[in-house]
């Protein structure tokens, strides 16, 4: 089956927002829909060209997959300094709506990183029927002190001894000062409700929920942590699908990495339990 990717600028209250559909060429109907939400910062650079392979790979299946650049990234409009989580919630809501005015069939939310917990957060808003998680970030506390420490590590580089704590930087941004992190500006409008955000105050039920975790090695297990929150939406009413890959992680390379091994993991919903590679 041909698959058929159109750009386009999605028309929202705050501006344009780049957006790439992928389509399956067929007389028949669409299966279901995926919106698809990018991760944070460099990650979403990093990441393109695979999921650009999984989004191609669910359209030959009979899907139709929207992907969408968030206020400041890629190639939307606005600045990554000015994006707060309510405008990629927003965006993200201006999605949905574009896409249930086109299409009857199910909707769901596919998120990687940053984008997962985004897209944990819409879904919930929303009532989507369907949840595909890559790797989400469990804790945006967690996530964002470790971007920080990014910073931390360029200025004792820089400066040949230790630059400001972690906690420092924190009440930097709660004065309301932004802070310059590997080539991003980082609001508090962005980082101060990320920091809050965590996938275990969302509920579901009655969801198809995906969540698939990328190992280092055969070896490794899925971590206690993970295990736990999938069980906790599974007791909640969802239909918990967690499953594992090995290979790398590849929003975070140095070099631009693929995963195929990916696109062939079964999943829950009906209409892309056939995407395999």
């Amino acid at each position: 089956m041909g698959v058929a990717s159109t750009p386009f600028f999605l028309e929202t209250p705050a501006g344009q927002r780049f957006c790439m559909l992928h389509c399956p060429n067929l007389d028949g109907a669409i299966r279901g829909v995926l919106l698809y939400l990018h991760p944070f910062a460099e990650e979403m650079n990093k990441s393109r060209r695979m999921i650009a392979h999984a989004a191609r790979n669910f359209a030959a299946c009979g899907m139709a997959v929207l992907c969408v650049d968030l206020k400041g990234c890629g190639d939307s409009a606005g600045d990554f300094a000015d994006a707060s989580w309510d405008d990629w919630l927003q965006d993200a809501q201006a999605a949905i709506a574009w896409l249930r005015e086109r299409y009857s069939t199910p909707i769901g939310a596919w998120g990687l990183r940053v984008g997962a917990l985004l897209a944990a957060e819409l879904a919930e808003l929303e009532r989507l029927p369907f949840l595909l998680l890559w790797q989400p970030v469990v804790s945006g506390e967690q996530f964002l002190t470790q971007f920080l420490r990014l910073k931390l590590a360029g200025e004792m580089l820089a400066e040949g001894g230790a630059g400001n704590s972690t906690s420092q930087m924190w009440a930097q941004l709660e004065a309301g000062e932004s802070l310059e992190i590997a080539g991003y500006s980082l609001s508090p409008g962005l980082a101060l409700p990320l920091r809050q955000r965590k996938l275990s105050q969302y509920a579901y039920d009655g969801v198809a929920l995906d969540w698939i975790e990328l190992l280092p090695a055969a070896d490794r297990n899925i971590s206690p942590a993970v295990q736990k929150q999938a069980q906790s939406w599974q007791t909640a009413g969802a239909r918990v699908n967690l499953s594992s890959v090995v290979g790398s992680a590849y929003w975070s390379t140095q070099e631009i990495t693929d995963v195929p091994e990916l696109l062939a993991v079964p999943l829950a919903w009906p209409g892309v339990n056939d995407a395999a590679a």
